[in-house]
């Protein structure tokens, strides 16, 4: 159809193999939006390194979720829902950042359809240069040759749709207890980071106000509703607290995690939070703890991307 345009739904991609781990891990150290070195040739010799020392267990942990992220199969499942209720408007496709279906995957795909226009929709409901911007300077940087028109969809953590499928993920977990905490659990980044302007975590507490107020407003009771970070790796200050620092004042209280910066679920929401934090809240006498489903597939959340596009 004439004027259709192209939907290109980005996220970072996942491991389905140990390769692909390796892949994703030397392709994510080598952002210069990650590691934040200037020469690209120390940068490549760092990522190397960082891979050699860390895939062995980073690979343990994916053996622990049967050797994949489930995030393409679902992102896959996603776009077969989607597609059908826009067709007449878009082509959707997907572009990962750090593993395939990479940016030019799709830009090809874009290409054979004759299809001009593109609208861009980063899978992360907040803003971070660590992820919308390397994302979508990564696409456009593959779009060189081609005479596309490119739009990109904003940061979308205000829009009531989706906060609409994450209240309804988190109602479904708590399934009417009252005794639970609640704790939105972001990924978290270096401060160093945020100390630069990257606007994360302002929005990051923003969309933690703004869930609040739906849950108040909707007389859903939980004992307390908190922010915490996780995925803390190496040595330097991180944003804070992290999750483990959070959990410590929960000994013998149940405790519900909504993981708010993810839309699709991945190696960090269902090894990390679901295996990994599990663990240590059990050792901290945690009573119960569970964990959110992200929006994935709801009904709600494909709305959200129809209402956004």
């Amino acid at each position: 159809m004439e004027n259709k345009k192209a939907l290109v739904l980005l996220n970072m991609g996942a491991a389905r193999s140990k390769d692909e781990l390796a892949t994703f891990l030397r392709n994510m150290f080598n952002d210069k939006n990650i590691l934040s070195i200037p020469n690209d040739l120390i940068r490549s010799m760092v990522a190397s390194l960082i891979v050699m020392l860390r895939l062995d267990k980073a690979w343990e942990n994916y053996e622990q979720i049967g050797g994949a992220s489930p995030l393409h199969q679902l992102t896959n499942q996603l776009i077969s829902k989607l597609q059908p209720l826009v067709e007449d408007r878009y082509y959707v496709v997907e572009a990962m950042r750090y593993t395939s279906p990479f940016a030019q995957t799709a830009i090809a795909k874009i290409d054979q359809q004759n299809i001009k226009d593109i609208v861009l929709l980063p899978l992360y409901p907040q803003y971070s240069t660590t992820t919308t911007k390397s994302s979508v300077e990564d696409f456009i940087e593959h779009c060189k040759e081609f005479d596309f028109n490119i739009e990109i969809i904003d940061p979308f953590y205000k829009n009531d749709l989706l906060n609409q499928s994450i209240y309804e993920e988190i109602l479904k977990t708590k399934n009417n207890d009252d005794d639970f905490h609640l704790i939105f659990s972001a990924h978290g980044l270096p401060q160093k980071v945020i100390n630069k302007g990257d606007p994360y975590q302002k929005q990051i507490e923003e969309h933690t106000k703004i869930l609040t107020n739906i849950l108040h407003k909707n007389n859903i009771n939980f004992k307390s509703i908190n922010l915490a970070y996780q995925s803390k790796v190496g040595p330097m200050k991180w944003l804070e607290p992290s999750l483990e620092d959070m959990l410590k004042n929960f000994s013998n209280q149940k405790v519900i995690i909504y993981p708010i910066s993810f839309l699709i679920d991945n190696s960090e929401t269902v090894f990390e939070l679901q295996i990994e934090y599990k663990e240590i809240a059990h050792n901290l006498g945690i009573k119960e703890y569970r964990v959110c489903s992200c929006p994935n597939l709801s009904d709600t959340f494909i709305q959200t991307i129809i209402d956004l596009i």
